[in-house]
């Protein structure tokens, strides 16, 4: 019942599911902030003390504001806050926030940096990184067809269950660290039940995962309703609780929607998040 009432709270307040008026002048009022609290609490997180480390990591590739003269810019927006965040950014509503700069003057990108920067640190109460690259940089994301790792999708199975089950992770006796990915991860948004595309790449050390279970697993969240945070999060918990690794690091990229990619990485592991801002193929 709270699931239910948590759901119906985000789709009458946010965008998500409605049709939208597309706002080309500045407004800030237009993002949308989700607590993390209540899902975390579902998957017996405690908010307070994670039991992983790791960043949300966005790219937009849509930006486009005015210049001093009325010229049109465009470039491409990096954006990165921690997982210890309080809140996360609804990805509509920052489609929504990011048109509204479409007619707008700004003097450079980086005044716009600053606020983008200045108006989610507001609304997610955490320090958020922001650059926008031209075209031209060469710090845009870096493509690659897949994620590094052995990729388990050429495995012969047979699936045939496509609602969450974690029962599929098992484990043998034999220790050992390795890197397995996959891209054919799919969900469902937690609102508007509309598609989520992933790849997803999983480092452990410690019992060797069953890849067959393994990929069975990530086949069952076909029909699961949540964010990709939220998916994420729930991956790494089932993962640590069924096959107890001793390091465990999942990173998901998802395909954009709206000119938005959403990059959700957790891991057991303090070390900041390294993956130099990547794109795979499909992205």
């Amino acid at each position: 019942m709270t699931k239910n009432k948590d759901i119906n709270i985000i789709a009458r307040k946010s965008a998500l599911g409605k049709k939208s008026l597309y706002i080309s002048n500045y407004d800030s009022s237009l993002l949308y902030a989700i607590s993390r609290k209540e899902k975390r609490e579902e998957l017996g997180i405690n908010p307070i003390n994670l039991p992983f480390f790791g960043v949300d990591s966005w790219n937009h590739y849509e930006v486009s504001w005015l210049n001093n003269k009325g010229k049109p810019c465009v470039g491409i927006a990096h954006i990165i806050y921690d997982c210890s965040s309080p809140k996360i950014i609804e990805s509509k509503s920052f489609k929504l926030y990011f048109n509204s700069f479409n007619n707008t003057k700004f003097e450079s990108a980086t005044e716009l940096e600053n606020i983008i920067k200045n108006d989610v640190e507001k609304y997610i109460d955490a320090p958020v990184f922001i650059e926008i690259h031209p075209l031209n940089s060469n710090k845009l994301p870096l493509i690659q067809n897949t994620f590094s790792g052995e990729s388990i999708d050429s495995l012969d199975i047979e699936c045939s269950h496509y609602d969450l089950e974690p029962s599929f992770l098992t484990t043998s006796n034999e220790i050992i660290t390795e890197t397995l990915c996959s891209d054919l991860l799919k969900s469902n948004c937690l609102v508007t039940y509309q598609p989520d595309w992933g790849s997803i790449q999983i480092n452990y050390s410690g019992n060797k995962i069953n890849r067959e279970g393994l990929l069975k697993y990530l086949v069952s969240f076909r029909n699961h309703n949540e964010f990709h945070e939220q998916c994420i999060e729930r991956i790494f918990m089932d993962i640590l609780r069924h096959c107890k690794p001793s390091k465990l690091t999942v990173y998901g990229r998802y395909t954009r929607r709206g000119g938005l990619d959403i990059n959700p990485y957790r891991s057991t592991e303090k070390a900041s998040f390294n993956g130099e801002n990547i794109r795979l193929s499909r992205q």
